[in-house]
């Protein structure tokens, strides 16, 4: 049985025929009819009965058309709790990253949303490979993921919302001889050992098509999926890597130089179920993220 039916059945208990009931609810009698034969398909005893040329209800019926009320009732609670729910302005919203992220849009934010009124933030650090961050949006409201330009799109089970397209660098030791070039190519760099991820995760490929468009196979090194470390490895002259250029602090010992020949680009964008952002809350959240990613592009 459904809300509809019982609404049905309780307006003829009301109403007291077919054609009534039809005309109170904007409906066809053979509409009314078919629900009515569909619910009494849920119950075991009759739930009504002919007096004359009257349907009417039986005592079954009746003592069901009355739960309805009921029912009525606490699903127009559940249904306000869920409006002033989704309307509330400041509920918790929940929102992860992987960590060059975060460490750019996690300040931002709690500045930004330190009002009163404002969204509380839960934030949590997911440090996955690409084809896992959908999957994040089971457990957070909002999930900040990266894809690179030669990776395959995000799914069509999550919404989208971009933010950055952000250029990867060559990052070097200050004192690097290859420090002093504005611009570098794949055989400046391809001889140098390198810092770069663990398998699985998308620096590595990239890694990889510099090598090939030098024509040699690179000497890794290093296996560092933290950029701040890796950072730190490059500044004290454990190897060369490639960073993000907005969103990595800047590290005084490093210098970052723009390549050529090899497309290095990254999305970063917010994955969520659309029905999260039907909450006030979340579209809040949302709108400041993408200031935030304005203020980096800047």
């Amino acid at each position: 049985m459904d809300e509809r039916q019982l609404r049905i059945l309780r307006e003829l208990g009301e109403l007291g025929s077919v054609t009534a009931v039809a005309e109170a609810l904007l409906v066809t009698p053979s509409a009314v009819s078919q629900q009515l034969r569909l619910l009494q398909r849920t119950v075991p005893v009759p739930l009504t009965e002919r007096s004359g040329r009257r349907l009417v209800l039986t005592p079954a019926g009746q003592a069901l058309a009355e739960a309805a009320i009921e029912v009525e009732s606490a699903l127009a609670r559940a249904r306000q709790t869920v409006e002033e729910f989704v309307a509330e302005p400041s509920g918790t919203v929940t929102l992860a990253a992987f960590h060059s992220a975060g460490l750019v849009f996690f300040p931002a934010l709690l500045r930004a949303l330190s009002g009163p009124e404002a969204p509380r933030l839960s934030v949590a650090d997911e440090d996955v490979a690409q084809e896992h961050f959908p999957k994040l949006t089971r457990d957070y409201d909002l999930v900040l993921g990266h894809r690179f330009d030669h990776a395959p799109p995000w799914p069509r089970t999550v919404a989208t919302t971009p933010l950055l397209h952000e250029p990867l660098d060559i990052a070097l030791p200050a004192g690097h001889p290859l420090a002093a070039k504005a611009r570098l190519t794949p055989r400046d760099v391809a001889a140098e050992p390198w810092v770069t991820v663990h398998a699985g995760f998308p620096v590595l490929p990239l890694v990889e098509a510099i090598a090939t468009a030098a024509g040699r196979r690179p000497e890794l090194v290093h296996r560092v999926n933290e950029f701040t470390v890796v950072a730190e490895i490059v500044a004290a002259g454990g190897g060369i890597a490639l960073l993000p250029r907005w969103t990595t602090r800047r590290h005084p010992d490093v210098v970052l130089r723009p390549l050529s020949g090899v497309h290095a680009r990254r999305h970063i964008d917010v994955l969520y179920r659309p029905e999260r952002a039907a909450r006030h809350a979340v579209r809040t959240v949302l709108r400041e993220l993408r200031r935030a990613a304005e203020q980096v592009r800047r």
